[in-house]
């Protein structure tokens, strides 16, 4: 029997093919490991709304990582077991500095979306998460709420250009990553996938040898460093493939449902 009991996975790009499915093979494969006692969560930067729709195509009735490991919440009673917000005064100067410089920014209360700032962008983003937003220019015109998570959108270049900036202007409880190439994310530096899948392994009594992390982007990096096995997708940006434990296939041709055969199934 595998040593593996808790297999936390990235959604957009890893679990997700690009046709933002996933496949009946990788799902009988989860099954499987679920059938035997393995734990398999969602380990996501999207908002929980977004997450749990995935989740139940899936079967999984475990708690959900979401916003990059800000909130871990219960699938089936929706409780909260870990949050972390991004402090008010690190939100007031970003919006600044994004009203300055004409960015599109957008925020996360309360597990709903708000925008800034309308437009193309906002369109797809919320098309590919399958979420509505609300459109409010006036950061005090928000509800009072946690934010629990920051996103700018927009040119890869300019976004790594303006990264070393806000990592000076907003300071070290900040954490900043990409989760995509266009998006800069920003969350409370202990809402990392690493923070969420170590109080997870804990929660269920389980030492970091016995999980397993899969990803693709940047934003996974915490998670595969952490994780007792830390895989990255043959698609997955070159930085984390370097560092990952081991290199399964890419999010088309079922890289998930190899990593359970192989490291669940038949260990």
């Amino acid at each position: 029997m595998s040593s593996y009991r808790l297999i936390a996975i990235d959604l957009d790009d890893t679990l997700l093919n690009d046709k933002l499915e996933v496949t009946d093979a990788t799902r009988d494969a989860l099954a499987q490991a679920m059938s035997q006692g393995v734990r398999v969560t969602l380990a996501t930067g999207r908002m929980f709304a977004s997450a749990k729709q995935t989740a139940a195509q899936v079967g999984l009735n475990v708690p959900l990582i979401t916003y990059q490991g800000s909130l871990v919440r219960n699938l089936l009673d929706e409780r909260t077991l870990y949050e972390r917000s991004v402090d008010l005064e690190a939100v007031r100067k970003l919006y600044g500095f994004t009203r300055e410089r004409k960015l599109h920014l957008q925020t996360y209360i309360d597990d709903k979306l708000y925008s800034f700032d309308d437009g193309d962008r906002l369109a797809a983003y919320a098309k590919q998460s399958n979420i509505p937003y609300i459109v409010e220019p006036d950061l005090d015109a928000l509800p009072v709420g946690h934010h629990t998570k920051l996103i700018i959108i927009d040119e890869p270049a300019l976004l790594d250009e303006i990264a070393p900036e806000l990592h000076a202007l907003l300071g070290p409880d900040v954490h900043i990553t990409k989760s995509k190439p266009h998006y800069l994310e920003f969350t409370h530096s202990e809402g990392t996938k690493g923070h969420a899948l170590r109080f997870l392994a804990e929660h269920y009594g389980l030492t970091m040898d016995q999980t397993i992390a899969i990803g693709d982007s940047w934003n996974d990096r915490e998670m595969i460093e952490a994780a007792g096995l830390g895989v990255a997708m043959a698609n997955a940006v070159p930085a984390l493939r370097e560092i990952a434990d081991y290199v399964t296939a890419s999010n088309n041709e079922d890289g998930v449902k190899q990593v359970v055969d192989k490291f669940i199934l038949n260990a």
